[in-house]
């Protein structure tokens, strides 16, 4: 059964959306941080996903979600066109994180990115021990059914920015539900970031 409480991560993000802003959330799923943050923070929302079953469910909840790839660009919005550009869980899944990140920053004033830590201690020991692809809560797949693409740190995102110039405003750290404040590349399962350029 599940919880109508939304997750740490979406209750951060919500956090960190002023009332009334105008977000894109690309990789928006079935629109539970897009229902979410328009319900409570009452935002213009609008999401972008690619799987037809999510779609489907996002028209349900009665949000405004185009079907489209954001590998291929945000080309049709305009230079800070959206208060926030979120990619919550899906930056790892697109095949050119460049181009991505480059247009998240042009069409959104902020940006909210969040990800699952590779550099995690239980990936680290299965990959040790084990000679694996780790299998963790926040990477529950398998190698061969996987749809993450690419398999960062924390710690990779962070230099990532720094050496492009982005400014990472606010990040957050986060294993079961809680903060991580202690060597949070090595125990934090998900990292958070409000990024601008």
């Amino acid at each position: 059964m599940q919880s109508d409480t939304p997750a740490l991560d979406q209750r951060i993000i919500a956090g960190l959306v002023h009332p009334g802003a105008s977000v894109l959330d690309l990789g928006c799923g079935s629109g539970e941080l897009l229902h979410l943050l328009a319900r409570e923070k009452k935002a213009r929302v609008q999401g972008i996903e690619i799987d037809d079953q999510a779609i489907y469910a996002c028209v349900a909840r009665g949000l405004c979600v185009l079907h489209g790839d954001i590998d291929t660009g945000l080309a049709e919005y305009t230079d800070k066109s959206f208060d926030y550009v979120i990619l919550n869980q899906s930056l790892q899944q697109v095949r050119r994180i460049e181009a991505v990140l480059k247009d998240s920053l042009r069409v959104g004033k902020k940006v909210i990115i969040s990800f699952p830590n590779f550099a995690y201690y239980r990936s680290r020991v299965q990959i040790f021990f084990q000679g694996r692809t780790p299998v963790t809560p926040s990477l529950p797949y398998e190698w061969y059914d996987t749809p993450n693409l690419h398999f960062l740190s924390m710690s990779d995102f962070i230099s990532y920015c720094s050496r492009k110039g982005i400014t990472i405003e606010q990040k957050y750290f986060l294993n079961n539900n809680k903060a991580i404040t202690f060597l949070p590349n090595l125990f934090a399962q998900i990292g958070l970031f409000l990024i601008s350029q």
